[in-house]
């Protein structure tokens, strides 16, 4: 069916995908603009799976300092060539992840990361917890696994929801950008400064603060 270009610049502005993607979703969409941006969604993952295997040795060290300079973060976040790294789409992601890991504090970048030996005592933790609920043995194996999910989401920060929109995980959010900038994009490592870390202090909402220091 034919589209008009008012739809094609709203399904434009929506997801970022490219005016002729955006055209032949609607198309097959039926001028479905919902059922459009599910059909770009899952193109936008298979051509992120296909660009996964490709060298990203550019990018850059973003920082991103916290008001007053309570936190300080410093991200390395690679990709395919120097001309996207110099992009204010790619330096824009690169700023929402340092802000990610401001607000919400991930210990790794993906699960595979994670101490094998603090894994496994998290993993008795919420053994014992399912246990002492009163929980049948049978069933104590499934509800651990389960709640370790919950233990990745927290601290893996591919595995978190995106700040500026919780509908997305940072996963989600990078294959979007893999999708719509064309180039292998791959967050490589991170530090997380918090000053006063490890000695007792004020425990504060620190991702309302960012939030409200962006104006988000």
């Amino acid at each position: 069916m034919a589209v008009n270009a008012s739809a094609v610049k709203e399904l434009r502005e929506k997801t970022g995908a490219g005016m002729l993607d955006c055209k032949k979703a609607l198309e097959e969409a039926n001028g479905d603009l919902t059922k459009a941006a599910e059909l770009l969604r899952e193109k936008g993952l298979a051509a992120a799976a296909n660009k996964a295997g490709r060298v990203a040795t550019e990018g850059v060290v973003e920082s991103y300092i916290h008001a007053g300079g309570r936190i300080g973060v410093l991200v390395e976040i690679n990709c395919e060539t120097d001309f996207v790294a110099k992009t204010d789409q790619f330096r824009e992601f690169c700023r929402d992840i340092a802000m990610q890991i401001a607000a919400v504090g991930a210990k790794y970048v993906r699960r595979e990361e994670v101490d094998p030996a603090e894994l496994e005592k998290e993993r008795e933790i919420l053994k014992a917890q399912a246990l002492n609920e009163g929980k049948p043995a049978h069933i104590v194996e499934k509800m651990v696994e389960g709640r370790l999910s919950k233990y990745y989401e927290e601290f893996c920060l591919m595995e978190q929801a995106f700040i500026k929109d919780p509908d997305k995980t940072i996963t989600t959010l990078l294959n979007e950008k893999i999708s719509t900038i064309g180039e292998n994009i791959s967050i490589r490592r991170f530090a997380r400064f918090e000053l006063g870390e490890g000695l007792e202090k004020k425990v504060d909402n620190f991702v309302e603060e960012v939030m409200a220091q962006a104006k988000l």
